[in-house]
This record gives C-alpha cells, sequence and structure tokens, in this order.
C-alpha cells in the first residue's frame, strides 16, 4: 500500500495550513476582503448544505506526465501518492450501492495509476450512468503503452473530459509546456478517429478551458464556438462541449499570484463578480470528493486544502450516503472562484 513518510506529511500539512492562512487572512492594503460565509448568509445559504449526491469524484492519484502552471493538484511526474487497488475495491463497493449517477476520475493522470484499466473496467460492470475520466490529452500520446486508450474509453463507452488550454499553439505550450499543443491536437484527433465528438455521436467529447493568467474566463457559449470554428478549420477536429473553469486561487495557482504580486486584484475580481445566483448549483451540493487514500472531501479543491467533510464519516471505508447528506459544507475564501461570473465547477458554468 502506498504510503508517505511523516516529513512529507507534515509538509504537505503545512503547505495547506500556509494556503489557508492567506486565504483566511482576507486584509489588504485597500482594505478588508468580505468572507465567503457571510456573502452566502445574505441570500440564505449559510451554512451551505449538500442536496442529492448526483456525483462521485474519485482522485486515483497526484501522478501526471506534465506539470502545468495552473495545477490545483500541484500534479506532476514526481508525484507518488496514487491510490492502492484496495482503495479502489472500497470506491467499487460505493459505486455499486450510491444514488450517484456520475463517476468522474480524474487526477494527475488518472491513466498513469497501474490499476486504472481494472478500475474502469470493474466501475463499467456496475453499471454507472455517466463515467467521466478527465484526461490531459497528451496521455495518449506519452508512449506506446497508451497509444491504444481512445479504443479502450470507447470500448466501455467513457465520457471523456479533455483539458484544451487553447486553440493556438503558443498559449497552449506557454501554459503546459512545450510540444504540448501539438500532442493534444493529434491526441483529438485520434479520439475523432474512434468516433468520439463527431456530431450525433454517443461517445462524448468535452475540452475544458482554464485562462494562463490572473483573469476570469469569457463566457463559455462564445469560447465554445471560437474553439470549435478554430479546431474545425486548422486540424478536422470535433468536440461536443467546452466547460470554462475559473482558476481557483490554491496550489500552484496561489504561489503564481503571489510571486507575480497578482493575488489582491485577483481575490478583488473573484468579490466583485460574485453572483449569489450561482450559489446554489455550485458543485459541492452535489459531489463528494475522495481522496488518492480514500479520504472524503466537499471538493477536489477543499482535497488539496486538507479540509475533509464535517462528518463522522470521514473515509471511503465508512461511506454512508445518509449520514454525508446531513452536514455543513467546509467553505473558505477559495470558493468565491466557483461564484465568480456565471458560476463555475468541474462541469463548467453553473448560473
Amino acid at each position: 500500500m502506498a504510503t508517505k513518510s511523516l516529513k512529507a506529511q507534515q509538509s504537505e500539512l503545512s503547505s495547506a495550513n500556509k494556503q489557508l492562512e492567506v486565504l483566511n487572512n482576507g486584509i489588504f492594503a485597500d482594505g478588508e476582503l468580505p468572507y465567503f460565509k457571510d456573502k452566502i448568509a445574505e441570500i440564505g445559504h449559510f451554512p451551505l448544505r449538500p442536496t442529492k449526491l448526483e456525483i462521485l469524484q474519485i482522485n486515483v492519484g497526484y501522478m501526471c506526465n506534465q506539470v502545468c502552471a495552473h495545477c490545483h493538484v500541484d500534479a506532476g511526474p514526481d508525484r507518488k501518492e496514487i491510490m492502492t487497488k484496495e482503495t479502489m475495491a472500497q470506491c467499487l463497493e460505493v459505486i455499486k450501492n450510491t444514488g450517484a449517477h456520475t463517476l468522474d476520475l480524474t487526477g494527475g493522470a488518472p491513466e498513469m495509476n497501474p490499476n486504472f484499466r481494472w478500475f474502469v473496467e470493474e466501475a463499467s460492470r456496475a453499471g454507472v450512468k455517466d463515467f467521466i475520466v478527465r484526461s490531459n490529452l497528451t496521455i495518449i500520446r506519452a508512449n506506446k503503452k497508451y497509444y491504444d486508450l481512445p479504443e479502450f474509453f470507447k470500448k466501455h463507452n467513457v465520457h471523456v473530459v479533455s483539458s484544451m488550454p487553447h486553440y493556438t499553439r503558443g498559449k497552449t505550450d506557454k501554459q503546459r509546456g512545450d510540444g504540448v499543443f501539438d500532442k493534444s491536437i493529434k491526441a483529438l484527433q485520434e479520439l475523432n478517429t474512434v468516433g468520439y465528438g463527431i456530431p450525433d455521436s454517443d461517445l462524448r467529447l468535452d475540452l475544458v478551458y482554464n485562462p494562463s493568467g490572473a483573469y476570469l474566463p469569457g463566457d463559455q457559449i462564445a469560447l465554445e464556438q471560437d474553439f470549435k470554428k478554430a479546431l474545425r478549420e486548422d486540424f478536422n477536429i470535433e468536440f461536443h462541449n467546452l466547460f470554462a473553469i475559473t482558476n481557483l486561487p490554491i496550489s500552484r495557482f496561489l504561489d503564481y499570484l503571489l510571486a507575480s504580486e497578482n493575488y489582491e486584484d485577483y481575490m478583488y475580481a473573484l468579490v466583485e463578480a460574485y453572483n449569489p445566483a450561482a450559489v446554489a448549483n455550485v458543485m459541492c451540493t452535489n459531489t463528494i470528493s475522495v481522496s488518492w487514500d480514500g479520504w472524503l472531501y466537499d471538493c477536489d479543491f477543499n482535497q488539496m486544502l486538507d479540509l475533509k467533510v464535517a462528518s463522522k464519516i470521514k473515509h471511503i471505508k465508512d461511506y454512508n450516503e445518509e449520514v454525508l447528506t446531513d452536514r455543513n459544507i467546509i467553505i473558505s475564501q477559495h470558493c468565491y472562484g466557483c461564484t465568480a461570473g456565471a458560476g463555475s465547477s468541474c462541469q463548467g458554468t453553473v448560473a
């Protein structure tokens, strides 16, 4: 079973504590940033409570073949946190009995978990209605053992959600590294070849867009139109939907904001764009996030801040949906990111 050294655990906790200290300080040169809990209290949503569970999001490991500038997971090739087969089996028991209709596998690059294919096959047998794998695309071209991923996804009717920073080489490679754009285009073409993303196809292929700098994403519908036009005309690539996701001020992106002295401006931008209509539909209300080692969180952003669910049920091995539904969702200042503008979740805009 994969374990972390005490030193690594202490370092990770310290990092999470430092992030929370930055987020919760709230005192800037121009005054005090209003607390998120006070903003949602004004509209009767504090404490924030879960609704019916719809999505079980499972992070199967932080290992990744890329090191992206905005990554809230701090994923990379050197990360050793990998979900074991034992924990996967515990997740499978929950999948068979939960009321959730969507299973959402994420990472890192989830495909790099050595038991990834076994897990997909077993979860498929459990009859999940919507089975999402979040792929960075370049993993498909990383080496020969991944070349057949498009066919594997097709066999199990996996809904592929792929990160694609931009439809131009310059902006994509700036955020994700040299060569990422060309590998991503090749991977998309291969997915198209087996039927993914084609209009009216049941093989779902969606793209995810994150801004590369300290600003909020534009209108999702307009961005989708731009992406579709450019990718179709330049590379004959088709896909179904584009999800525009706001970068939350945590982990690697928080480091960037602080280092570039953009943190205060970005936080004020999130607050100024706060949309009370988005609060009721934030993803933490219908999602449970499971970490690589089986701990439960309200969302994967809270996972990176080590903010476990406020429930006596805190691990997948003890999962009890009825008990988990009766909890308050843990919030902090980073939650402004999910309620800015049209709102933001792993499924795109929410309002």
